[in-house]
């Protein structure tokens, strides 16, 4: 991926920047492209970018749910599948990668061979059922509470667990996981989270930072679990750590919802 044409060089522009990010992180004809240095810059700005994508994928709830009339299961498994096939599924093989390095035994090294070969085990594809399991059926406890606003804000701070895990890693010295490890910094991350935590709050209240809380846990739990068996992260670990940080947040949103 080094050599992928997403990243040309040249001159720094904010707006080709986060628009670069935005190509870089779905599917959508956007079709800008930057340099990977000039676009991991602004990566501070990820979880905004996904507020729109998050935003796209309640309104297609919503229509399936109020105009269709679909069941609430039914409609929380097109949301999910609408989100992973507009990010063009791009963090399944991460889930999938670090849990086949996780189940291998050996140092830290032969586990780190394992993410990066490009067959897939058991322990990956059984992890990857886990989480969107478990993703669908946090949706579907969302929407059952009629929060549909929770829609938007799981895949907003999915980003904010991503880099709750860049800014506690240690990358590899290649690859495009390290320009966004590298890229992230206790400055622009508390800047990041800052606004986010507005953001949550005047869109879900109480129970949207509440949800943010659980996306910044599993954010730094991958890492430590990453530390423990690579030493490293890469862009694999990065995946992992965006699927999770969903999952945590509607784990913790629906428990809020109950008590709150």
């Amino acid at each position: 991926m080094d050599d992928d044409n997403y990243f040309t060089e040249e001159g720094f522009s904010p707006i080709k920047s986060l628009l670069g990010l935005l190509t870089f992180s779905t599917v959508l004809p956007i079709n800008v492209f930057t340099s990977i240095e000039y676009m991991t810059r602004l990566v501070w700005c990820w979880p905004f970018i996904h507020l729109f994508i998050g935003t796209l994928a309640a309104l297609c709830g919503f229509v399936c749910g109020e105009f269709l009339h679909l069941n609430t299961f039914f409609v929380a498994v097109i949301v999910y599948s609408f989100l992973m096939l507009i990010t063009g599924y791009n963090h399944l093989d991460g889930v999938m990668d670090m849990a086949d390095g996780i189940m291998v035994h050996g140092s830290p090294e032969k586990k780190l061979s394992v993410v990066k070969d490009s067959s897939v085990g058991a322990g990956g594809i059984a992890t990857l059922f886990l989480v969107a399991s478990l993703t669908i059926a946090g949706i579907y406890n969302i929407l059952d509470y009629n929060f549909i606003m929770g829609i938007v804000i799981c895949e907003m701070v999915s980003k904010s667990s991503l880099l709750s895990t860049a800014l506690n890693s240690r990358s590899l010295p290649q690859g495009i996981g390290c320009h966004f490890i590298n890229s992230t910094n206790s400055f622009n991350y508390i800047l990041s989270t800052v606004i986010v935590a507005i953001l949550c709050y005047l869109l879900g209240g109480i129970v949207a930072l509440v949800g943010l809380l659980g996306a910044i846990i599993a954010g730094f739990l991958i890492s430590i679990i990453a530390k423990r068996n690579f030493g490293v992260a890469n862009g694999d670990v990065l995946g992992m750590s965006n699927e999770v940080g969903r999952l945590f947040a509607l784990l913790f949103m629906s428990i809020a919802l109950y008590f709150l």
